[in-house]
């Protein structure tokens, strides 16, 4: 009850003061709200080759992992302790053409904007297996003010990007959109995984900050977060058994855990020395995966772009049964994987030692969840956003006449 009449209170402010801006002319610039950054980063890339004058601004949350130092744009620390940034924020709201978001948030919900304006969903996935939006497993128990307010937040929606028509069927149920909200542009940071001159500089990085990757076989194992993980987290591994058995063949294995919880992993550092690697703390996943050989994941989006290297993997679900019934999974979502369920370290250690990949699978998996993600989604989407910026031009010219 105090948490809906803060957000209430929040809402109200905010929207009292984004009206107040809508008085100032709307104005031919983008503004990107980032958690994430790297879809963003990857759309501004283009835009600055495409249409360097365009006018970019990034709000900036906390959680992001991208500091935005080396744009040439305005950064802003969004709804942060920083309160002149969010009222810059707020400004740059309501006097942009096009706001482009990559997560739900809240604040959307007090932001009329204008009918000029377009807000496009980037979103941070390129597929999915856990429910989002209103599918989301959690809503039921949420009140109707909430339940409102989410919805209101999904139609502000004017469109939202994705690679391939499953995910676009996911969207379109998860936030209640209709079928014109889907922009088929491919998701701007599967871009990265065709870019092969970049990938063999990120290589020799990586391998000398860590010389001995480059001889090894990389296993990875980056799991989805949980939500009861910072109380209760143990890592669901017996790291001995796959140190004794799989050490002396050549792999080593990658952590990439979540920050809240890796501050909560515990052990053995000088037993693992020459085994174990704790990456939780480096920034961009995909980077990792150019040296993976193997990946072990469970819910997470990372498998429906790691499928793009065409590398085997591992779905390790060891909960899957409270998972299905806390956070909630798409139906359908274990047809035709590119990889097998495993519940145990035996049997990831064995499946491993078998080595007996479906490739086939995995390029199947590739193919479904990227259809439109074929190394120009960047600017696929740049385009539409010239396109509609000259359409607008245009139309305003005529209507001068």
């Amino acid at each position: 009850m105090v948490r809906e009449l803060l957000i209430f209170l929040y809402l109200w402010w905010f929207k009292a003061h984004f009206l107040l801006f809508r008085l100032f002319p709307l104005q031919e610039k983008i503004t990107f709200v980032v958690s994430f950054g790297d879809n963003s980063l990857y759309v501004y890339e283009a835009l600055q080759k495409k249409s360097p004058g365009m006018p970019v601004v990034f709000l900036r949350k906390k959680t992001c992992p991208y500091t935005f130092s080396d744009v040439s744009a305005k950064v802003y620390e969004f709804e942060s302790v920083r309160f002149w940034h969010t009222l810059c924020g707020i400004y740059h709201l309501a006097t942009s053409k096009y706001v482009i978001v990559d997560n739900y948030y809240g604040f959307l919900a007090a932001a009329p904007f204008r009918p000029e304006v377009e807000c496009i969903q980037l979103w941070h996935a390129a597929g999915a297996f856990k429910t989002f939006g209103l599918c989301d497993a959690s809503v039921e128990h949420r009140s109707l003010r909430a339940k409102k307010r989410f919805l209101q937040v999904y139609r502000q929606f004017h469109k939202v990007v994705v690679g391939s028509e499953a995910m676009a069927r996911l969207f379109m149920q998860a936030f209640q959109l209709p079928e014109k909200a889907i922009l088929r542009t491919g998701v701007p940071r599967t871009d990265f995984f065709y870019d092969v001159a970049k990938h063999q500089s990120i290589k020799e990085k990586l391998y000398r900050e860590n010389p001995l990757l480059r001889d090894k076989k990389v296993i990875l194992y980056a799991p989805t977060y949980r939500d009861d993980e910072l109380e209760t987290f143990d890592l669901q591994l017996d790291l001995e058994r796959m140190y004794n058995e799989l050490a002396p063949l050549g792999y080593v294995l990658l952590l990439k855990l979540h920050p809240a919880v890796k501050r909560r992993l515990d052990y053995d550092r000088q037993r693992y020395a020459n085994f174990l690697f704790d990456y939780s703390d480096y920034r961009d996943v995909n980077e990792l995966l150019l040296v993976t050989d193997w990946l072990i994941s469970d819910y997470s989006s990372i498998p429906f772009e790691f499928c793009l290297l065409q590398k085997p993997m591992i779905f390790y679900m060891y909960d899957i049964e409270s998972y299905r019934r806390k956070r909630g999974l798409w139906a359908g979502w274990e047809e035709k994987l590119p990889g097998p369920i495993l519940f145990t370290t035996e049997q990831i250690i064995d499946y491993i030692r078998q080595g007996n990949v479906d490739f086939d699978a995995i390029r199947s998996f590739a193919e479904k969840w990227n259809r439109y993600s074929k190394g120009r989604s960047s600017e696929n989407l740049v385009d539409y956003l010239v396109a509609e910026s000259q359409t607008v031009r245009e139309v305003a010219i005529t209507q001068g006449d």
